[in-house]
């Protein structure tokens, strides 16, 4: 079903979680791009990974993710060195300080994320609570993700 009474329920979807999620990154906002929050974020969970690695998991393409990188290293958020088993390719990681921005930028989106649940009346919060598996499985498309 992707009508109701209540309009298009995919359309409506897509932009509630959109606009929430830019309103989460808003408040959590380091003064660097979208880009360099997420490959930055890519690294801390992934530890070091080829350059081209990290392109595709970032979804961009490799020039795209190397003026990332650039500006990463020169804000001293990651370090890259050549990679050992092939000079032509280049390994990235996280630096501590990348570290610490990643988590601060996390830190500061969930308590924003806390305090907007915090404002829900109880019945809205436990009803978005209780969803949370359902949006899980949006994630992977099937239902086993719960």
């Amino acid at each position: 079903m992707t009508t109701s009474a209540d309009g298009d329920v995919p359309a409506r979807l897509y932009l509630a979680i959109g606009r929430l999620s830019r309103s989460l990154r808003r408040s959590g906002s380091t003064g660097m791009g979208h880009g360099s929050i997420s490959a930055l974020s890519t690294l801390s969970g992934a530890g070091t990974l080829r350059l081209g690695d990290l392109a595709a998991k970032e979804g961009v393409a490799a020039p795209t993710m190397s003026r990332i990188v650039a500006g990463l290293v020169d804000s001293g958020y990651v370090n890259r060195e050549p990679d050992p088993a092939d000079r032509r390719a280049w390994l990235v990681t996280a630096t501590e300080e990348g570290e610490r921005v990643v988590s601060s930028v996390r830190s500061t989106r969930m308590q924003e994320l806390s305090r907007r649940l915090d404002g829900l009346p109880p019945a809205d919060r436990e009803l978005l609570i209780k969803s949370i598996p359902v949006l899980e499985a949006l994630l992977v498309g099937t239902p086993e993700a719960q």
